[in-house]
């Protein structure tokens, strides 16, 4: 386990983080961008655990805590240097990835075919798990971006591809199971003319 003594140690004051190992990097580095995405991930979902207290979806809980377990086990990869391994450090395995995918389809399961994308919003899960799903969306962007300049593992970058496709379907599963509606995308729609 991690002891945390201190929260300031005025060592970043330089402009600069550490990573394992005391390497230290610049803050803007994509490395650090990416693990600080996946932080920001992680929030997001932590808004949506405390949103499904008021509002509970069954089944939804359990499977936000283990993607926020396995999420902050991939900011700590990252956080390793390149070309380091610790033994403390998790891994993640295709066995993650298979998982992410049997939520999906059971998720989805019984939900209407989309016949157009759908908008954010409906109702409040809906919501914060669209903004969750753009997150994660970014972080792996940034993943990605990190990934062009030093390879990554192949179950990383498909853990985080499985988690936006898994905050999607969890967010038309909590509409439906709310009986909310789920907005959808009409190309061209024109503006209440009311409104103008």
């Amino acid at each position: 386990m991690v002891k945390i003594s201190r929260i300031y140690t005025r060592t970043g004051d330089d402009g600069s983080t550490g990573l394992l190992g005391n390497v230290r990097v610049h803050k803007e580095s994509p490395r650090v961008t990416a693990y600080g995405d996946l932080d920001e991930l992680n929030a997001a979902i932590g808004s949506v655990r405390t949103a499904l207290r008021t509002t509970p979806v069954q089944g939804l809980d359990e499977k936000l805590e283990f993607l926020q377990q396995r999420i902050f086990d991939v900011g700590a990869i990252l956080a390793a240097p390149p070309g380091q391994s610790h033994a403390s450090l998790p891994s993640l395995s295709t066995g993650d990835i298979t998982r992410l995918e049997h939520w999906i389809d059971e998720l989805v399961n019984g939900l209407p075919v989309l016949q157009s994308f759908v908008l954010p919003g409906g109702d409040e899960i809906n919501s914060r798990l669209h903004i969750a799903r753009t997150i994660c969306r970014r972080a792996e962007r940034s993943v990605l971006t990190l990934h062009r300049i030093e390879p990554l593992p192949a179950e990383l970058l498909q853990f985080i591809n499985r988690a936006s496709d898994l905050l999607f379907a969890m967010a038309r599963h909590a509409a439906h199971a709310q009986g909310a509606i789920e907005y959808l995308w009409l190309p061209g729609k024109k503006s209440d003319t009311s409104l103008s």
